[in-house]
């Protein structure tokens, strides 16, 4: 019994790592985005992530390339959901891609969510609804040439947040609403 167990945990465990989303979806600048379903109403942003038991991973088949831009809201199978929050790994090292707007529907920036991501040369926009961003959200992104204003509704950037932007020649506004910035941010 207890191998049975076991068996149907390791079963279940490697079915969730398979695929880390739930559906995907073709937004308005026609990339292919992948989202978890995180509530009856929201989901995140998240990465394709396919792989085998040996662990190789890739993140995106096709990274999306050019001007991206998010959605405020997805529908799945009937049902509309709310875009709040840009996951973990959400859009790693997608070298193509230039500029990135995010909805105003994004609380949440979340970690190595634009990571490696070094061919960012145009405008950046992170909307006054995002209170967070996370731990390596925009690591490496060393070529980043454009615009970046942090809006008055972030209270808290996290570590390494934008470590690694060597190259960063644009502006970059960091309001008095930021009430704790983390290490090597």
């Amino acid at each position: 019994m207890k191998k049975f167990i076991f068996t149907l945990i390791l079963a279940t465990l490697c079915g969730i790592s398979a695929f880390a989303y739930d559906f995907s979806a073709v937004c308005s600048s026609g990339q292919t985005l992948y989202y978890n379903i995180t509530s009856s109403t929201t989901v995140e942003v998240t990465y394709q992530r396919e792989g085998n038991d040996n662990n190789n991973y890739t993140f995106y088949s096709t990274c999306p390339t050019g001007n991206l831009t998010i959605p405020s809201s997805v529908t799945y199978s009937g049902r509309t959901y709310s875009v709040t929050s840009i996951g973990y790994c959400a859009l790693p090292n997608c070298h193509g891609l230039t500029s990135v707007t995010i909805p105003n529907s994004v609380t949440i920036i979340g970690s190595e969510a634009f990571s490696g991501c070094n061919g960012l040369t145009g405008t950046l926009t992170i909307p006054n609804s995002v209170t967070s961003i996370g731990r390596y959200a925009f690591d490496g992104c060393s070529g980043f040439t454009g615009t970046l204003t942090i809006p008055n509704s972030v209270t808290y950037i996290g570590d390494a947040a934008f470590d690694g932007c060597s190259g960063f020649t644009g502006t970059l506004t960091i309001p008095n609403s930021v009430t704790y910035i983390d290490g090597w941010a």
